[in-house]
């Protein structure tokens, strides 16, 4: 059966369902995110544990993989109403960064400028020292402060991402593969840099490279375009990793344990995070992160049955279906605990780091279960009058919740 075929059996059937097993890993990696941002001991411990491996390649990795997952029929079959309901999403997630940003850029600016609490303030030099430029530029997705960078960088992959799929399903994913290995080689040797003179000097807005944002997405785009070839491939039928000899996964397996001594330093002082630089950079994804990347995803893929089985539980799978709501109550809940730092504390210890954890975790479940309540009680009312069809997909951090999974 080709493409279009399987997708129109697809389409005809509404069979796209939730799988409750990527909610639980979403949610475990929004915890894994949160204890990591939180100005407490934790976050040292919980920063890449696992070797050079963080929670924002995982989540970007899964939901490139569920948009493939959920769309790539679509794409064979009906591009207009695949890219119309992409960049809906888009639009959707923008205006969640616009809110975030009101909010830093008033409530949280005021504080900042009224204590200097350097936790806030540094955060948000720019923006105080040049608030009208600030204001333009964030608007256009260029200025992006300090844990406020990932949504724009989901704004712009998923806004790219229906052109995509439609063209992986009239020619084929080898082309696509092969230009974001060529943009992933560029951004090591300074593609972001030269394209954001051609910014600077196109917009006028004269905002320094490092206030653009951590991530470079000349790089980062090569984790999203392998997730949504994995997710499409998955879907058809032809998941990759199953064409993989059998070799290739203790030899993986070798390669986690050599990345995991080198990151915690057991490998002397020539194999150290410091020594291999740039090649383990997590904001440009060096080469060597590359690998480790690869050989991370060969062992979840080969302990899937077991990693399912842990992670299969509550409140992961709540967070899970919440994602998008879930991380911007997290953003609010950090800028809180960095909001206590000052002078010299770095980080909160004892009743306060306790009490910060168990304020923030409350809130992010009450936040999960409101919004699940929410989708539930729209999926169960009634149609409006006239509407057709029983395809309708909502991607991006959040898959769609018209499915018997839920229940």
């Amino acid at each position: 059966m080709d493409v279009k075929s399987a997708s129109r059996k697809v389409l005809r059937l509404g069979k796209i369902q939730r799988r409750p097993e990527l909610d639980a890993l979403r949610g475990l990696f929004l915890v894994w995110m949160t204890l990591t941002h939180l100005p407490t001991r934790l976050s040292d411990l919980v920063n890449q544990p696992f070797g050079f491996v963080s929670s924002a390649e995982g989540f970007v990795f899964l939901s490139a993989m569920l948009v493939a997952t959920l769309y790539i029929h679509q794409a064979a079959e009906d591009s207009d109403g695949m890219r119309t309901k992409l960049w809906k999403r888009a639009l959707r997630i923008y205006g969640y960064h616009l809110i975030m940003l009101t909010v830093v850029f008033t409530v949280v600016a005021a504080f900042a400028a009224h204590t200097h609490r350097a936790a806030i303030y540094n955060l948000l030099n720019f923006y105080l020292a040049h608030p009208a430029t600030a204001i333009i530029g964030s608007l256009l997705l260029i200025y992006c402060p300090p844990l406020l960078d990932i949504l724009p960088m989901y704004v712009t992959f998923l806004l790219l991402t229906p052109y995509i799929l439609s063209l992986a399903v009239r020619r084929g994913w080898n082309g696509i593969l092969i230009v974001s290995g060529i943009v992933w080689l560029l951004a090591q040797f300074g593609l972001r840099t030269w394209m954001h003179f051609l910014v600077v000097h196109a917009t006028r807005l004269h905002i320094p490279l490092q206030e653009t944002g951590a991530f470079n997405l000349f790089a980062w785009q090569a984790i999203w375009v392998l997730a949504l070839w994995l997710g499409a491939k998955s879907a058809q039928g032809a998941n990759p990793f199953r064409k993989l000899p059998g070799y290739v996964f203790p030899l993986a397996g070798a390669v986690c344990l050599f990345f995991l001594g080198v990151r915690h330093d057991w490998l002397g002082p020539h194999l150290t995070q410091e020594a291999l630089g740039l090649s383990l950079d997590k904001w440009q994804i060096g080469p060597l992160r590359v690998l480790n990347l690869f050989a991370f995803s060969c062992m979840v893929y080969w302990s899937r049955k077991y990693l399912t089985r842990l992670v299969l539980i509550e409140p992961l799978l709540t967070l899970g279906k919440a994602s998008l709501e879930v991380f911007c109550a997290h953003l609010f809940f950090v800028f809180v605990g960095l909001a206590l730092l000052y002078g010299e504390v770095t980080e909160l210890h004892g009743r306060y780091a306790i009490i910060l954890l168990a304020i923030t975790f409350t809130g992010l479940i009450l936040v999960a279960i409101r919004e699940v309540r929410r989708k539930r009680r729209a999926r169960l009312s009634p149609p409006p009058e006239g509407a057709t069809g029983s395809f309708r997909p909502v991607s991006g951090l959040n898959p769609p919740t018209e499915s018997r999974a839920e229940g």
